[in-house]
């Protein structure tokens, strides 16, 4: 009993440290208490590659030929569940990064569906209420490695589709294995932050990941 009691108490710490403090030096936040951490695996020709545990989030989707505003539209649906539209009335932390999973393939004048979510805080990483809206839901974001691109201004359709073809060129020159039907764009920042602001778009790693080879 006792060692299955450690057991437990090992899973819900290692839950609550990938879920941490904005003050963590691999953090990226600076507008919220919490943020997703990750552990560093390399650093690649124009790419990192980084280890995530995971992690509870909140979703929800919506259907748009314009990134902007499917985001918009699904942002509010988070937002309301965020501040009371909940089973338990729960008024719960924003955190940061909110991610933005997007299908890769698509024409130009077709609709897409934008899949927002956002990072429950490590108080609700093991039990968090109900949404009392049907759109939105609550999901794992499994163990994963994921290539990394950075970079600063506006999470906006023009400069997130620029740096996912700016990843996909060095990951391809690099011979990686990731996945190709979808990207995850993703950002730290609220509207009201316009300056230093933070940005990333990632691939998930397929099998091993791509490492530069040690000196």
């Amino acid at each position: 009993i006792c060692l299955a009691g450690v057991i437990v108490l090992l899973l819900a710490v290692n839950t609550e440290a990938r879920v941490g403090n904005s003050s963590d030096p691999t953090s990226f936040c600076t507008e919220t208490k919490e943020c997703l951490l990750y552990d560093l695996v390399c650093e690649g020709d124009g790419y990192e590659v980084r280890h995530y545990d995971a992690t509870m989030w909140v979703t929800t989707e919506a259907e748009s030929h314009i990134m902007e505003l499917a985001v918009m539209k699904a942002f509010r649906k988070l937002f309301k569940y965020i501040t009371g539209e909940n089973e338990a009335g729960a008024k719960i932390d924003m955190t940061a990064p909110v991610t933005v999973k997007v299908k890769e393939q698509g024409g130009m004048l077709e609709r897409s569906a934008y899949i927002l979510s956002f990072l429950l805080p490590s108080e609700y990483q093991s039990t968090a209420p109900k949404p009392t809206d049907s759109t939105v839901y609550l999901t794992e974001m499994p163990d994963m490695n994921v290539y990394v691109r950075s970079y600063g201004g506006w999470m906006v359709s023009l400069s997130s589709k620029y740096n996912a073809y700016r990843l996909k060129e060095s990951l391809n020159n690099a011979q990686a294995s990731y996945s190709k039907d979808y990207r995850y764009d993703v950002g730290y920042n609220s509207p009201m932050k316009l300056m230093n602001r933070h940005n990333e778009v990632w691939y998930v790693v397929e099998g091993e990941p791509v490492c530069p080879s040690p000196e």
